[in-house]
């Protein structure tokens, strides 16, 4: 029985299972649960994952959630998973787990701080909030200065290696969320940390072609974003000269 994993394209911790199990030739279905429509609520979903998020995975008669648990399990549980990916050296896992760890209350609260209280929420119909988006913002850059003067100091990878890691392919996907934000706003956030982002391309030529495949989904919604920012920004400009 090949194993389902379901996510939404959408979600950043989704897009790193999805091409980790791409790129590792693991047999999978997937199975998708769009959270702009709560599906991830319905009762079917819940016996999956109580907690009710993406992703989520059943391996026969196992069920998992949490993305680094699930990656962590996908990298023990199928023997044809590249070793640099979870290496079985105990010093390497470690800092891998300690990428991962910090990963969860630094970057992934900053990027999901911004993105979602700029431009999710108000698309979606929710009252913006520029206090959280503002101290977001402080805790991603925070990230990513962390990031270029600690987590790449030793290496092309996160943790000194020459080769990714689970937490290269978790950490990437994340930082991908930025490109929901206008150009301008993304250059700005990004440009200032040139090893974080020559990091972003050397990981996605390693997982190249399933990174952008995967990533078409983000890719269509920033054009879409991009341009309902564009059309409210005009009609705001319009109605300050009247």
């Amino acid at each position: 029985m090949a194993l389902k994993v379901y996510v939404d394209r959408m979600s950043q911790p989704s897009r790193a299972v999805l091409i980790f199990c791409k790129i590792n030739g693991i047999d999978f279905e997937e199975i998708r649960v769009d959270i702009l429509t709560n599906k991830q609520f319905s009762p079917e979903y819940k016996a999956i994952n109580p907690m009710r998020q993406v992703p989520a995975i059943v391996d026969g008669r196992f069920k998992l959630f949490e993305s680094h648990a699930i990656l962590i399990y996908l990298c023990c549980a199928f023997p044809g998973v590249a070793s640099h990916w979870y290496p079985a050296d105990l010093f390497k896992r470690s800092k891998i787990h300690s990428v991962l760890d910090w990963h969860h209350s630094n970057l992934r609260r900053g990027t999901v701080g911004l993105v979602f209280n700029t431009i999710i929420g108000p698309l979606n119909g929710l009252p913006s909030n520029a206090q959280a988006a503002k101290e977001g913002e402080k805790l991603l850059v925070r990230s990513l200065a962390k990031l270029e003067d600690f987590w790449l100091k030793d290496g092309r990878f996160l943790t000194g290696s020459l080769q990714p890691s689970i937490a290269d392919i978790s950490l990437v996907c994340e930082i991908m969320q930025l490109e929901l934000l206008s150009e301008k706003d993304c250059d700005r956030i990004l440009s200032p940390y040139k090893k974080v982002v020559q990091w972003i391309e050397d990981t996605k030529k390693a997982t190249a072609p399933h990174f952008d495949e995967v990533h078409g989904i983000l890719f269509k919604a920033q054009k879409k974003f991009r341009e309902r920012v564009a059309t409210e920004s005009v009609k705001n400009e319009v109605k300050s000269k009247m």
